[in-house]
């Protein structure tokens, strides 16, 4: 009679598939062990490339300021490159290649006094001078790259002037109407507003209509306010709505011209101006359009 199953012996093979399986059996649970092994040292290298991350973005933080110094080196970098503040910036995109404006609403800048220049970026950055996208521009810029790029658009040649017929000025431009208050606009601007240099008014000659009139209006509504002791709110106040325009259309005829030898910008006034931190300028008042 044949043995029970259970008391059979095994087998050779069975032996063999049996010690195949323990052996499967001893991989697994040691590649198991591995796995785990693994991710402790996964784990332990997680504070490793923590670290490593942190300085990388330390290194970022480094390279900005390498690149801001180099979009800053000279003035013209920072016209054509928005400097520090990115090239959304650049001064260029609104006042052309070479500073002359886009004949409507930015001003040509090419030739303009160095001291006029930098004492409006000052003014923007203060918030003494209102626009939101000049504010934006020169805020995003230290006072260092405002001198640099102000030196820069004074150096540009001014635009070569227009064929039309120079007409003679307004009247109240050349002389002012004396029982309405209005000094005449040649004593400030120069008789064919080609400005008058060290601490006088600025060139207003070939500048955009629609940038002259609109700042008359601004200077009339008290929207600007940053002149000198209040002089060009006084002054355009009593000014007719057409006579805004018969000044703002016949400057814009004027041909440009170069900034005036006495604009240096070691000699004029409006640097030193423009040099002081806004904190340290006079105490503003709301009866006077400069703050005075």
């Amino acid at each position: 009679m044949p043995r029970p199953q259970s008391l059979t012996r095994p087998t050779p093979d069975v032996l063999a598939g049996s010690a195949v399986r323990h052996a499967a059996l001893g991989a697994v649970r040691q590649g198991t062990f591995a796995i785990r092994a693994g991710w402790v040292g996964v784990r332990a290298l997680v504070p490793i490339f923590v670290v490593m991350a942190a300085a990388g973005v330390a290194a970022c933080d480094i390279a900005p300021g390498r690149t801001d110094r180099a979009f800053t080196e000279t003035g013209e970098l920072v016209a054509m490159s928005g400097g520090s503040g990115g090239a959304a910036n650049a001064c260029f995109t609104c006042h052309g290649l070479a500073g002359e404006g886009d004949g409507n609403a930015a001003p040509r800048l090419a030739g303009l006094d160095v001291g006029y220049l930098q004492k409006q970026l000052e003014d923007y950055a203060s918030g003494l001078r209102d626009d939101a996208v000049m504010a934006r521009v020169s805020k995003g810029l230290t006072s260092e790259d405002r001198r640099k790029v102000a030196t820069y658009y004074t150096t540009l040649p001014s635009p070569v002037a227009s064929a039309s017929v120079i007409s003679f000025a307004p009247p109240v431009y050349a002389n002012g109407d004396p029982a309405r208050g209005v000094i005449a606009c040649a004593a400030c601007h120069g008789d064919r507003g080609q400005g008058v240099g060290l601490g006088g008014g600025p060139q207003i000659a070939g500048q955009p209509f629609a940038y002259t009139l609109e700042q008359i209006a601004r200077w009339k509504s008290g929207a600007r306010r940053n002149d000198p002791r209040g002089v060009m709110a006084a002054v355009v106040k009593p000014l007719s709505d057409r006579e805004a325009r018969a000044i703002a259309t016949w400057l814009s005829l004027q041909p440009a011209s170069p900034a005036p030898a006495s604009a240096a910008a070691s000699g004029s006034a409006s640097v030193d101006a423009a040099a002081r931190p806004a904190a340290s300028r006079e105490t503003r008042r709301p009866d006077r359009s400069d703050g005075a």
